[in-house]
């Protein structure tokens, strides 16, 4: 029998005070809604077109008052059935002693302000994920506080039920996080803020205003972190940060579909959540059909003749690529900037051709081609107006003198008066003729420019032998008719996106709404440089957060294979690393390291936190059994397991194998990069879309088509071993099928 805590009795009193609070405070909430719609409907009723003023000020402030009342409600009903999960004991040195209670939103008394709930993203709360016991120090912008941490204690409570206690000091175990981990996989996102890590912790209160980068094992929490320190980021930064101005950019819409329960619940769910693909496309307002990247990657690992195909699409992602875009841009900045002329009103030069050039090449450099010659424009029309003044004054002033002499100098009437006629008809047509023309001075003269056609541009990069030697003098002539000939045909693959961004953003700037401020990006290891260094470029800003996994990158013949130059390009970023695996078992992740060992990017093994599960199994079979499949399916199911995937090499053997289950009748789902997960179906995937998720127990089947001894197999191999929380089977001809037999 299980010994109950002492102070058991005592914190389900507390419990219960917290939820009877809540609930009052819920339905003032409701109160409050009622009555701020209600003065919303009155002041509408009371609109007067005549004097409008008071009772539009009264619908905004009613407005701003529901908005604060819904939210209070609704963040309110999200964690009422578990509205804490941890308490510290802690005492600021010269305040008295407080117990903290900590979850995912705050409340305070309304008469004490005593805090009921203290929120995870507070300086005070960080003392639970790092504070050890004792004496210790926490940051509040910037400023140490220092403090005596007494005790920690975490709560295991479900639908608004107290059902354990746990107090936590540096001996003990984190049973809470050993509970976590053994949980299922749909669960562990959301109820990932009672276990963060102290070296997660570290990562997601990392600094603000700098960036960093990540490099975190299979199952280390990468995600997680990255989702954490959005809330964490919004929390802090939220009075002056817009959210729709930032920005995560997921792997695939699957990836955005499995995160997107666990945001809200993070209180971010205005965030602007995308795929590189779909933000570029945004961005650039581009029409273009892909080729599908995991088709590239698919033939690839097929083998066959892709050598050209692979040195293109590698070459494309280097910032060398991005060095050839922009002597492309230079080239025409010259050829623009060689159309200037003098600026005359009739005969008179008002603005000299290179000033105009200084203007466009010197002093507005640092816009867009396009808006530097709207810039231009502006001031050739502000100067147009003011010499228009200095022209009409001269010329009134030179007819003046002219009728002047003429009246008083010339004595034969007929003669003056002739004169004089000529003059006034000449001053008559000329003055109206240039007020006329100073009107259209400006648009008639920038007319020289055209704008220029983002994909017509590089089409014709991509397409000109004369243009490419100059641009790309450093490729062989036999490299630069590979280049050529791989174009020939219009075809856009994931590699043009960065140079068609870089381009907008260099000749056209990137429109307000896509002009993010901060960006987090998970899966940082299939990005290239150029793909990174476009986005620097583009939303002009190095507030990044990217986490990766080089052993995970099944991209790299187009993408990242180090850190270093990431680095290079992101100066200010700090660097993290993560070792720990808190997905899988020690006997899961021993199979995985064996991988990891044999890949080329020498990265260190993974230690998996101290959880133990069945060793997994290999079962030898020649081909391909659906009742084989069922018999494992059936034995996990009875385990209590609910996420169950049948990963393979590639998705042509994953439709061979999902046809073949279901003519078996057995209750299964082909996973694709716009479908949801049923978690009651056996999910059948193909090892690169199983990347970023996780699922209780997983099945490895390979037959027609093997793992082989290459860079991509082995990468696709640990991240099909690495989806496991708790089972793995391996089913194949051999374990040489697996790479395992040496």
């Amino acid at each position: 029998m299980t010994v109950q805590h002492p102070d058991f009795q005592a914190e389900v009193e507390r419990l219960a005070y917290t939820q009877r609070y809540m609930q009052q405070i819920l339905n003032e909430s409701q109160r409050d809604l009622q009555s701020a719609q209600e003065n919303i409907r009155k002041s509408m009723a009371d609109l007067d077109y005549l004097d409008s003023s008071l009772s539009y000020l009264n619908i905004l402030t009613n407005a701003r008052f529901f908005e604060m009342a819904r939210n209070q409600k609704e963040g309110l009903e999200a964690v009422r059935k578990k509205p804490y999960f941890a308490r510290i004991h802690f005492q600021k040195t010269g305040d008295p002693e407080e117990f903290l209670y900590i979850g995912k939103t705050s409340l305070f008394h309304r008469e004490t302000h005593e805090p009921i709930i203290v929120d995870w993203r507070s300086p005070v709360a960080n003392v639970y994920y790092d504070g050890r016991l004792g004496d210790m120090e926490y940051d509040v912008r910037g400023e140490v506080h220092k403090g005596h941490l007494y005790a920690k204690r975490q709560y295991k409570i479900e639908n608004g039920e107290l059902l354990d206690i746990r107090d936590i000091d540096l001996t003990t175990n984190d049973e809470l996080l050993q509970e976590a981990l053994a949980g299922k996989a749909d669960v562990r996102l959301t109820e990932i803020v009672s276990t963060i890590q102290k070296e997660q912790n570290d990562i997601i209160r990392a600094h603000l205003r700098q960036p960093i980068i990540v490099q975190g094992a299979a199952g280390s929490g990468k995600t997680t972190i990255a989702l954490h320190r959005i809330s964490y980021f919004l929390y802090t930064m939220g009075e002056n940060f817009n959210p729709e101005q930032l920005m995560i950019l997921a792997p695939n819409k699957l990836f955005i579909d499995y995160i997107g329960d666990v945001l809200p619940e993070l209180g971010v769910d205005k965030i602007c959540q995308t795929t590189f693909t779909d933000y570029v496309l945004s961005a650039t307002k581009l029409k273009l059909k892909l080729q599908n990247p995991n088709e590239q990657l698919e033939s690839l690992v097929a083998g066959g003749n892709q050598e050209p195909t692979a040195w293109i699409a590698e070459m494309k992602g280097s910032l060398y690529y991005r060095d050839v875009i922009e002597r492309y841009i230079q080239k025409l900045e010259q050829e623009i900037a060689e159309q200037f002329e003098d600026v005359y009103i009739e005969k008179y030069c008002i603005m000299r051709a290179s000033h105009l050039k200084k203007l466009f090449l010197y002093e507005f450099s640092y816009m867009p081609i396009e808006k530097r010659l709207a810039h231009i424009k502006k001031v050739l029309t502000s100067h147009v107006r003011q010499k228009k003044q200095v022209v009409l004054a001269t010329l009134h002033k030179k007819y003046d003198e002219a009728l002047g002499k003429a009246l008083n100098g010339i004595r034969d009437d007929e003669k003056r008066r002739r004169v004089v006629t000529k003059f006034i008809d000449e001053r008559d047509e000329r003055i109206p003729a240039i007020e006329k023309e100073t009107k259209t001075t400006a648009t008639a003269y920038m007319r020289r420019f055209t704008k220029h056609n983002i994909k017509t541009l590089y089409r014709t990069l991509l397409t000109d032998a004369e243009l490419l030697a100059e641009l790309a003098p450093e490729w062989h002539y036999l490299e630069q008719q590979q280049f050529l000939q791989a174009h020939r045909k219009e075809h856009w693959a994931l590699e043009d996106l960065a140079a068609l961004y870089y381009l907008q953003a260099r000749l056209k700037g990137i429109p307000d709404e896509w002009k993010m401020r901060v960006v987090f990006i998970d899966e940082v290891q299939d990005y290239s440089l150029f793909q990174l260094a476009a986005l620097k470029t583009g939303l002009d800003t190095d507030m990044f957060t990217m986490v990766g996994d080089l052993a995970q990158g099944i991209h790299s013949y187009r993408s990242l294979t180090a850190w270093e130059p990431v680095q290079s390009l992101f100066p200010r970023a700090s660097f993290r690393t993560l070792q720990k695996s808190y997905r899988t078992t020690i006997e899961i992740m021993e199979v995985a390291n064996q991988i990891l060992a044999q890949m080329s990017e020498q990265l260190p093994l993974v230690e998996p936190v101290v959880r133990h599960g069945n060793v997994p199994s290999f079962i030898q079979a020649d081909h391909f059994d659906a009742l084989k499949i069922k018999e494992i399916f059936e034995a996990i199911r009875q385990n209590g397991h609910r996420s169950i995937a049948l990963i393979c090499k590639t998705t042509a053997e994953a439709i061979t194998m999902y046809q073949t289950l279901k003519m078996s009748d057995i209750a299964s789902q082909l996973l694709t990069e716009n479908e949801s997960i049923n978690q009651e179906m056996l999910l059948v995937v193909p090892s690169h879309l199983a990347k970023g998720l996780e699922f209780d127990a997983v099945i490895v089947a390979a037959f027609d088509t093997p793992f082989y001894d290459t860079p991509i197999d082995r990468k696709l191999l640990y991240v099909a071993l690495t989806r496991a929380m708790h089972e793995l089977y391996l089913i194949g001809p051999s374990k040489n099928t697996f790479l395992l037999e040496n």
